[in-house]
């Protein structure tokens, strides 16, 4: 039935329409009045991401005009003025400069800051006539040269809106210790409203647009979506990110060629959407591509450097039912040019520590594992893959080959202080990587790996439709006893990791926080683990201070 609104609800509309509108005005004539914050012109917030010892990547949205709404291709082009200083008050203005934000790029705004000093605080913020944005805080990273004595992370993934609220955001946005911020994966999700499993059976809020998001302003209405939380606004406020793409941040199960999610039938050509996704995810993201090219290298002195991995872009077709395919030498998880990217650069790497962001689980989970060296004829007659039969093909267990390549690669350069930070699974796990899950302990480690829970997404409770801590016990010592690498796994709980990286070892945090869908809802550390400079095997931690 059809409601007439309210006079309260028709005069905020209007306040609203007359405040961008003279916002939009304002962009395109002089003024010399005090500037004010508005947060109908800038209402997805600013952002920051990818620091380097002199530049850092500076972001907002800018509303120019009521029709211009996230995804619209409406609106005039403005010109928007950013400014960098080193107090929140700008006394001091050390870059700034002035950018156009058009329709073009859905009206966002993206700065490359350069010319900066390293390893300093900085405060942003953008301006539109005499409007300005809410302030942000960044910083850039330590010279190549410098001693670094500490870096702190938080690390975060799979955030479903849907789901429920972002406490985790909320909780490492009120942390005073953090370098920055990894995103590893699935920032979004492209289901359509009520297609994602949830607490209950019902979201907390509901997605926008309620379709399956597949067209260019499909994606950008869901990142503008996302971009209105305010813990997430906040926490982006906050630090600078490091982040990667997943595959719901286009559609689940993505390779280079297709997705599971993906009909060409309903849904057109996957070129064309895969095309849309990534064109959305750069133009929203504070993320410095190279020619759409998402890999990366990041590094923070002569303490770490960070290669962030693009797992979905170049991957060939997961294998179902995990058969001997999963060993075929030319199935590729990373593609032969970033391998030969990643492979080289940890090959060369002058820091103590090689942190590699990835977006699916690299240690091996297998039933049960086998010794490759012994199961030839076993492998040869019934086609079980060489290491066993894989949980999960989606992970690096279906492409064993390249799995091997960079364990080899390791190897080989003496490294030992690789530690993989993954995400994905909606689950927490800490493991060493080992050489032959069959030989545990006894043919050795490469590696460590730690993997963050989801921020939202429905874990293996919800999934099964039961309650938490019923079935999960049993799985969880299931695969523990089979994979004895794995040192420790949750598999029920939502939450986030922190991340400090010292010379004398890398240590990871893991808190859990009580109820998704209370926007309230408290944290608590509920695990540490560390490995040693090194050592290449984890050990319990104590809580960091």
């Amino acid at each position: 039935m059809a409601t007439t609104p309210s006079a309260d609800h028709v005069s905020r509309r209007a306040v609203l329409r007359s405040s961008i509108l003279a916002a939009g005005a304002a962009a395109f004539a002089s003024t010399t009045q005090h500037a004010q914050a508005s947060p109908a012109v800038f209402a997805h917030g600013v952002a920051s991401g990818d620091p380097l010892p002199d530049a850092v990547i500076l972001w907002t949205r800018v509303t120019p005009s009521p029709e211009a709404t996230p995804g619209s291709g409406a609106g005039p082009d403005l010109p928007v003025t950013w400014e960098v200083a080193r107090s929140s008050s700008f006394d001091t203005v050390v870059a700034s400069g002035t950018v156009t934000a058009s329709s073009v790029s859905d009206h966002t705004v993206k700065v490359d800051a350069r010319g900066l000093a390293p390893d300093t605080t900085y405060f942003y913020r953008f301006r539109v006539g005499g409007t300005v944005s809410p302030t942000g805080r960044t910083s850039t990273a330590p010279s190549h040269d410098a001693a670094v004595g500490r870096l702190r992370f938080g690390v975060v993934s799979c955030a479903d809106w849907e789901g429920g609220f972002f406490s985790s955001y909320r909780h490492l946005a009120a942390r005073d210790d953090l370098d920055a911020v990894m995103h590893l994966g699935d920032y979004l999700y492209e289901y359509a409203a009520g297609k994602f499993p949830v607490a209950g059976g019902r979201g907390v809020r509901t997605h926008e647009p309620t379709h399956e998001i597949v067209s260019l302003a499909d994606y950008r209405i869901r990142h503008a979506q996302y971009k209105t939380d305010p813990n997430l606004q906040a926490l982006h406020s906050k630090v600078p990110w490091i982040v990667i793409r997943d595959d719901h941040e286009a559609a689940n199960d993505a390779w280079a060629g297709g997705a599971e999610n993906h009909d060409p039938l309903l849904e057109g050509d996957w070129a064309s959407r895969k095309a849309a996704s990534m064109q959305a995810y750069d133009e929203w993201m504070p993320v410095r591509s190279n020619g759409g090219r998402l890999y990366r290298r990041l590094r923070y002195g002569r303490l770490a450097e960070l290669s962030m991995l693009d797992l979905r872009s170049y991957r060939s077709q997961q294998v179902l039912g995990g058969g001997r395919q999963v060993d075929d030498p030319g199935r590729t998880m990373t593609g032969q040019d970033q391998m030969e990217w990643l492979t080289a650069g940890l090959a060369t790497s002058p820091t103590r520590w090689q942190l590699i962001g990835n977006s699916v689980m690299f240690s091996p989970i297998v039933l049960p594992p086998l010794d490759p060296r012994t199961t030839g004829a076993l492998t040869e007659l019934v086609g079980v893959p060489a290491g066993g039969v894989p949980f999960n093909t989606d992970q690096w267990d279906g492409y064993t080959a390249d799995r091997r390549r960079l364990m080899d690669t390791i190897t080989a350069a003496g490294l030992r202080n690789v530690v993989f930070l993954t995400g994905d699974i909606h689950t927490s796990w800490a493991m060493d990587v080992p050489v032959d899950a069959a030989d545990y302990p006894g043919a050795g480690t490469v590696a460590t790996e730690f993997v963050v829970p989801s921020v939202t997404s429905a874990n293996i409770d919800e999934l099964l439709g039961v309650p938490p801590r019923s079935l999960s016990p049993a799985l969880e010592a299931t695969a523990t006893a089979a994979n004895r690498h794995v040192r420790f796994v949750e598999l029920d709980s939502h939450g986030y990791g922190v991340l400090e990286v010292t010379p004398e070892a890398t240590q990871m945090e893991w808190f859990f926080i009580g109820d998704r869908t209370d926007p309230n809802t408290g944290a608590r550390r509920v695990a540490g683990y560390r490995v040693a400079d090194g050592a290449t095997r984890i050990e319990p931690a104590a809580p960091l201070v």
